[in-house]
């Protein structure tokens, strides 16, 4: 299976503090890969850097490169706004623009320059059903989206990622913020997405990595300990310190 992204010797300082430590990981395609360990071990700072959203934190710092098709992210002349259309990102807490159901999905295409309303109206359509919305908002597309409930908010979000048409999803601890209900949910479509995308998730909660990855990263005061199947990390780590995390020893 090939890597949609590659991380390769990737250090990043936050002025003078370094956050990252010569991180290598794949990303496979069509896989989702969960990137877990305790509190303020890189693991957001990394994923930010696969659509270099780390770019807007002043004093920020990279070495090392982010092959993403075969082509660096990080070299000179790298065209932002293609990157952040080819790779998605969903926060920790929703975030939908005080607009309507229809205009949030729209919201991107029209940016992109997309204005035939039959053309945004198809976009909505096929991302609500990407997301398992459609059932739910199909016909509440002039609802006020800020009015949905948590996990609704969630999945607005996802759709309207998908509404431009990526080809990797970064999620940055999706379920946090939600009930296990719409937790359930999130796992569900994001076991589904990651047959037409290639998925990156954050996650503090191991059981979730457990449920819903293909593959595990483990990361430990901004160093990657250990990268594997999801099941052969869970089952039977290499590391020691891997080990004492997913027990629950310390983090």
């Amino acid at each position: 299976m090939s890597s949609k992204v590659a991380v390769r010797g990737l250090s990043l300082w936050y002025g003078k503090k370094q956050a990252l430590y010569d991180v290598d990981l794949p990303v496979l395609d069509r896989k989702v890969t969960a990137i877990i360990g305790p509190s303020g071990c890189g693991k957001s700072t990394l994923i930010r850097c696969m659509n270099r959203m780390n770019d807007h934190i002043e004093g920020c710092r990279v070495k090392g490169s982010i092959i993403l098709d075969g082509e660096d992210i990080y070299s000179k002349g790298s065209d932002l706004v293609s990157l952040r259309r080819r790779v998605g990102m969903v926060f920790q807490k929703p975030n939908p623009f005080p607009f309507s159901v229809y205009d949030n999905i729209a919201y991107g295409p029209r940016m992109a320059g997309i204005r035939k309303r039959s053309i945004l109206d198809a976009i909505v359509k096929s991302s609500l059903e990407r997301s398992a919305l459609d059932e739910e908002l199909g016909d509440r597309l002039d609802e006020d989206a800020t009015e949905l409930s948590g996990g609704q908010q969630q999945r607005l979000c996802i759709a309207r990622a998908l509404a431009m048409d990526p080809e990797i999803l970064l999620m940055d601890e999706p379920c946090s913020a939600l009930d296990p209900i719409s937790t359930s949910k999130i796992e569900k479509l994001i076991r589904e997405l990651s047959k037409e995308y290639c998925v990156a998730i954050v996650t503090h909660n191991m059981e979730q990595a457990a449920r819903v990855s293909d593959h595990v990263a483990y990361m430990h005061l901004g160093k990657l300990i250990e990268y594997g199947r999801t099941a052969q990390v869970f089952k039977n780590p290499r590391s020691e310190n891997t080990r004492n995390y997913i027990s629950g020893k310390f983090g």
